[in-house]
């Protein structure tokens, strides 16, 4: 351990791809004394970068159990592929070092359970890689839910129209893949690129739960309030991937509260990701990868500036646990791997028809739409409803499943 006065120890598991974006945030922390990057790790080349250099000193490696052991890290960011999180994630905790984890940070309820015991019992602390949820525009809009803006909450939804090119399911082995060498992999439109959106949704719901801001309705026997007791879930693909690049899922919380996404990466226009809550006496907006708002009232969205960098919120956590608690937490997304567990045991996704698929480019940067996937996809957030219960034609009938505990019992 470092001491008294002296910047913590960081090393980044998984330092090219996304691990770009982690470098350019530990750098001028680095730079600012703030923390000592001391290792980096990644099975591939580390890649040079002017706004994200590689200090003297740093230590690069291929084996994160040999980092562990040299560059003895107090904190460890891991951003690798989500089926190789829970071992790396325990071995950083053997060996002495909080955690930045990305999303999503396990893929079951098991697992999260694991890692959970794992920092109780070695005295270590977890922060997941949600970002958003350190949005200042978050914390407003669960305000004004809390004070009544919107009345009683009746429904949360999201939607988001995103685009991927055929490069994009070739950029890693575990790419567009349900599982690999054994292990889930679920790199599937939900749990990887628009996680964010549903993890806000939920944020939200807990907050309205805890608020006593629900309008009731149907509670689910047994199940906490804020819990996701039950799903009803569609997927489909419009490429020969194992995984949904579009899907709609309702989740049903323990107090009967209705949470809608209707997400897709083969769409006509660009939807950043839109968190919609639905009230009595309002509707709210919050365009969660822009901080842009809109309450009861509003004209118009504006932006909410501030957020709270994820790792700057570990370290302080670090320096003063009781005064500043995580933003984070491992256990603030055990909801979302409920979710991510059942999508893991749905079925298949179900192939969009090629006549309602477009295709434009070539190569690498081929892009495949889906005639009319906005509207679909706009108006299931609107009504809190299934693509199947708007009649879309190339959808079909939903999976419908409960939800485990999180206590463990099904």
């Amino acid at each position: 351990m470092t001491g008294v006065g002296t910047p913590p120890r960081v090393a980044l598991v998984g330092a090219s791809g996304h691990g770009m974006w982690h470098r350019r945030i530990i750098a001028p922390l680095h730079d600012a004394g703030k923390l000592e990057l001391v290792a980096l790790v990644d099975v591939r080349p580390v890649e040079a970068a002017p706004d994200a250099p590689v200090p003297p000193g740093t230590g690069v490696f291929t084996d994160h159990r040999e980092m562990l052991a040299a560059a003895r890290p107090e904190v460890v960011v891991i951003c690798t592929p989500p089926h190789t999180h829970l071992p790396i994630a325990l071995d950083a905790i053997r060996a002495g070092a909080d955690l930045l984890l990305e999303k999503p940070p396990v893929l079951s309820l098991a697992e999260h359970r694991t890692l959970a015991a794992a920092l109780a019992e070695h005295g270590r602390v977890a922060q997941i890689g949600f970002q958003a949820l350190g949005s200042e525009a978050l914390r407003e809009l669960t305000s004004a839910v809390a004070d009544g803006r919107l009345g009683r909450v009746t429904g949360i939804s999201t939607v988001a129209s995103w685009q991927r090119t055929d490069g994009y399911y070739a950029r890693a082995p575990w790419a567009g893949r349900r599982s690999l060498d054994g292990r889930p992999a679920l790199d599937g439109v939900l749990v990887n690129p628009l996680a964010h959106a549903v993890m806000q949704c939920l944020a939200v719901a807990g907050s309205a739960v805890s608020a006593g801001a629900v309008s009731p309705s149907g509670a689910v026997d047994g199940a906490p309030p804020d819990w996701p007791a039950q799903v009803e879930l569609e997927r489909y693909r419009t490429r020969p991937i194992e995984v949904d690049d579009t899907a709609a899922l309702r989740a049903t919380l323990g107090c009967g509260l209705p949470v809608l996404a209707a997400v897709t990466l083969a769409g006509e226009d660009f939807v950043a990701g839109e968190v919609i809550v639905h009230g009595t006496a309002g509707r709210a907006v919050l365009e969660y990868p822009t901080d842009r708002l809109t309450l009861p009232g509003d004209p118009g969205p504006r932006e909410v500036p501030g957020r709270v960098n994820l790792l700057e919120n570990l370290l302080a956590h670090r320096a003063d646990p009781a005064g500043v608690p995580l933003i984070a937490p491992l256990s603030r997304t055990a909801a979302f791997t409920a979710l991510v567990q059942a999508i893991s045991a749905a079925p298949e996704p179900a192939s969009v028809g090629a006549e309602w698929v477009v295709a434009t480019g070539a190569g690498p940067e081929r892009v495949l739409t889906i005639r009319g996937v906005n509207a679909a996809l706009r108006r299931a957030a609107a009504e809190g409803a299934l693509l199947s219960e708007l009649g879309v034609p190339w959808a079909v009938k939903p999976h419908r499943t409960a939800v485990e505990r999180e206590t463990g019992d099904a």
